[in-house]
């Protein structure tokens, strides 16, 4: 069975981003994003996915991996 890993650490240290200012942005709470951030999440709203893509600049598969 695969997994699906984020990579939104790696993305909002290639930024100089924190987690905070990205909730900001997004309008999601930190605890929200803690827990896609932490693998944790189970789903993600495409709203919030391109919300965060937008913000951060990036594609779908930048933020998330499938092994």
């Amino acid at each position: 069975m695969s997994d699906v890993y984020c990579h939104l650490d790696t993305l909002l240290a290639d930024r100089g981003m924190t987690l905070a200012e990205l909730a900001r942005q997004v309008d999601v709470s930190h605890v929200n994003l803690s827990v896609l951030k932490n693998d944790r999440a189970k789903a993600i709203r495409f709203s919030t996915l391109i919300a965060i893509c937008d913000v951060l600049d990036c594609q779908p598969g930048d933020l998330f991996t499938v092994e």
